[in-house]
């Protein structure tokens, strides 16, 4: 199949993304570019739709980039995409027949555009940002993104042509594939700001380890001094939604390390578990705790194993160059089921080894997130120049 000429300018100089011009300038991305074009196979198939693509991926980046990397990652999960639906943005038909519809969005931050937000002032700006007040316009830009996809979904406010009345989407789930793209910190994420979102389930603290009930929180306060509700998938007031795709690790970084550009470092965190005895006899008693292993020259291992009941469980801090790391397309992706959802989405459609199923289980108001061994938490790339500023 066809790929889309993505870095041929299709706009004016001074109307192309900060982070398209570093791409199509600096040769050290060429590896990245052939990356990025090949996850646009298929989406030339889109009626009257190649253009208009190309010039908001090259004006805007972020969300285009969003939907490049899901239609890489459908394709991987073994979906064929009928690509003539125009929306919403993805058709997927399973090997069984089944078919889902998935609207992609991100949450944006209205400087993105703007040349001066990518400074190193502008960023540590984001940094010194109080988390409280970055944790909650986080939260609500994710919130604010959910409902006006509900309401398209729906035709409120008498929107034309809402999904709900197209043939394709009739009787069929329909998922959204939600990114935030909001700061310069929004991979930091992971997945706490939206389990509040969905299941209004706050981050647990170290006097809750060996506690299986969360702590909850059912609202938020704008900045107008008003409630606004959390935890959007613990009752029906959002069921047309059938389940929420989210990742923080679907960005520039993933191209960068799927195509091992040279001279770039990778931090990735992942999550480990596995049971106390099968621990006990591989690694041995003193082995739990926190450790540090050098695995070479270039590769750092930050192990923590912690025991629970009869499993251990921690996490594994990798550094090193980007050669020694690995990471598939699907690693980092989340997905939350909607209890409440009036089509619910079989569960065995997004499947994967790499992906975790988040559920909210109605009868005892919790949380049952599924993380397989070695999952994908976060992931941040150095690159040389970054590290000489």
């Amino acid at each position: 199949m066809k790929t889309m000429d993505l870095f041929t300018p299709r706009v004016k100089d001074e109307q192309l993304h900060p982070y398209f011009k570093n791409l199509i300038t600096e040769n050290r991305y060429q590896d990245v570019l052939n990356t990025i074009q090949n996850w646009t196979i298929g989406l030339s198939g889109r009626k009257k739709e190649t253009d208009k693509f190309i010039k908001e991926f090259q004006i805007s980046f972020n969300s285009s980039f969003w939907e490049l990397y899901l239609n890489k990652a459908f394709q991987d999960l073994g979906f064929k995409i009928d690509y003539s639906k125009e929306s919403p943005d993805f058709n997927l038909i399973h090997p069984s027949g089944r078919v889902v519809n998935v609207e992609a969005v991100t949450s944006n931050n209205q400087l993105s555009n703007n040349k001066d937000y990518y400074s190193k002032n502008a960023y540590q700006e984001t940094v010194n940002t109080k988390n409280d007040d970055g944790s909650r316009d986080a939260i609500l830009k994710l919130l604010g993104k959910i409902k006006d996809k509900k309401d398209l979904f729906i035709g409120k406010n008498n929107k034309k042509f809402p999904y709900s009345t197209l043939e394709h989407v009739k009787n069929k789930p329909f998922v959204l594939a939600l990114a935030p793209f909001d700061n310069h910190l929004s991979y930091t994420q992971n997945n706490t700001l939206i389990n509040q979102v969905l299941y209004g389930v706050l981050p647990p603290t170290m006097d809750q380890i060996n506690n299986t009930s969360s702590k909850k929180i059912k609202h938020i306060i704008n900045k107008n001094e008003k409630k606004i509700d959390l935890g959007i998938f613990t009752n029906d007031s959002y069921k047309e939604i059938s389940a929420i795709i989210f990742s923080t690790t679907g960005t520039f970084g993933k191209a960068i390390s799927q195509s091992k550009m040279l001279n770039s470092t990778i931090r990735s965190t992942r999550y480990r578990i596995e049971e106390l005895s099968n621990f006990i006899t591989n690694f041995g008693v003193d082995k739990l705790g926190f450790r540090e292993i050098k695995l070479s020259k270039t590769h750092t291992v930050m192990t923590t194993r912690m025991p629970m009941d009869d499993i251990v469980f921690g996490s594994d801090v990798h550094f090193c160059d980007s050669s020694e790391h690995h990471e598939s397309i699907l690693d980092g992706l989340h997905i939350y089921y909607n209890p409440y959802a009036e089509i619910p989405l079989d569960e065995d459609l997004f499947n994967a080894y790499e992906i975790t199923q988040n559920y909210f289980d109605k009868s005892t108001r919790e949380m049952i997130p599924m993380h397989n061994d070695n999952s994908l938490v976060s992931r941040q790339v150095f690159t040389e120049y970054e590290q000489k500023d």
